[in-house]
């Protein structure tokens, strides 16, 4: 599987994002520089076809197709859309994690998965005190449980703190499994990954700024993409795939909305969101993961029983949602 993306942006003069292009590819980990608060989560969102770019394209294995992008990749820790809320245990994420994968989701058997992968101790631990490791090999090994899921764009992993060598070395064993991961990062994480010795030792480019070859379709032609207009407003693509999608929660901004709000002078209109989906259940903290985090309770939450599912692909919110498949992010 090969993600491509050819100077995206988002927002009103791209305030939201401006233009990215990047590559990703099965079997490899790599990074991409994005700053300020809210980027890393619209670029996460717009490499898992999640929410649509307003100019550029995204294509997978060459072709433009949204709705397989997002069956095949899973959005993992974006803030404001599929973070977990701090005070819920980290046997609430499993079980929620579970359930969306098709798998039994009892309080008894996410400790059993906790157990498995080694952090069976951590069961009654909320979230927001994990180490920033353990958090990232937790959510990425939940994300890739679903069979459909070829890879995965775990976005700013250093906003938790710890030494970025840690996660960064998870994200390339995924990879060495077979998956697909960009890592969104911020500078100080970048500088970094560039200096550790197996990023200097490969012949591979870890930034995913950097392309893997020119971007080509799947029978392997390169495709000479037409550069934009630096100066022409954005048109609507005539041929972009619709995306059903969700109305958006209203109790939660959108996260274009905010980087518009953030980012574009006050004389200037935010531009439109596009509507996204993704459950955001775990969000909310149960009362025992709050005033108890040192017991695990075996009875689940009434509030979150079933859990609340805004839509299919995780605890994402304002994105661009494939009904068919409610496990992915």
């Amino acid at each position: 599987m090969r993600i491509a993306l050819h100077e995206v942006t988002k927002g009103k003069k791209g305030h939201a994002l401006p233009a990215t292009s990047l590559e990703i590819e099965t079997g490899h980990a790599r990074f991409v520089l994005v700053e300020t608060e809210l980027r890393p989560t619209v670029l996460g969102l717009i490499a898992t076809g999640r929410m649509r770019p307003d100019s550029g394209e995204v294509t997978i294995d060459g072709a433009r197709n949204a709705k397989e992008l997002r069956r095949r990749t899973a959005l993992v820790d974006a803030p404001e859309v599929s973070d977990p809320h701090p005070g819920v245990t980290l046997a609430a994420v499993v079980g929620e994690e579970l359930m969306f994968a098709g798998l039994p989701a009892t309080p008894v058997h996410a400790r059993r998965w906790l157990n498995d992968i080694g952090f069976g101790e951590l069961a009654a631990q909320p979230i927001g005190t994990i180490k920033p490791s353990v958090r990232v090999r937790v959510m990425a090994e939940l994300a890739v449980l679903r069979d459909d899921v070829e890879g995965f764009v775990l976005v700013s992993p250093d906003r938790h703190g710890g030494r970025p060598e840690g996660w960064w070395r998870i994200a390339t064993e995924f990879a060495d499994r077979g998956f697909a991961v960009l890592v969104i990062v911020g500078g100080s994480a970048a500088a970094v990954i560039e200096r550790l010795p197996e990023a200097l030792e490969t012949d591979y480019p870890s930034n995913a700024t950097v392309p893997v070859r020119p971007l080509a379709d799947v029978t392997g032609q390169t495709a000479l993409l037409p550069q934009a207009d630096p100066v022409a407003e954005p048109a609507e693509d005539p041929v972009a795939e619709p995306v059903e999608a969700p109305e958006p929660d209203g109790d939660q901004d959108s996260v274009v909305e905010r980087a518009e709000r953030d980012e574009t002078p006050r004389s200037e209109e935010p531009g439109e969101p596009d509507p996204a989906g993704d459950r955001v259940s775990s969000r909310s903290p149960s009362a025992s993961s709050l005033n108890d985090p040192g017991e695990a309770s075996d009875e689940p939450d009434p509030a979150a029983e079933p859990p609340v599912v805004d839509t299919d692909t995780g605890p994402h919110a304002d994105t661009d949602t494939d009904p068919t498949n409610g496990a992915e992010r």
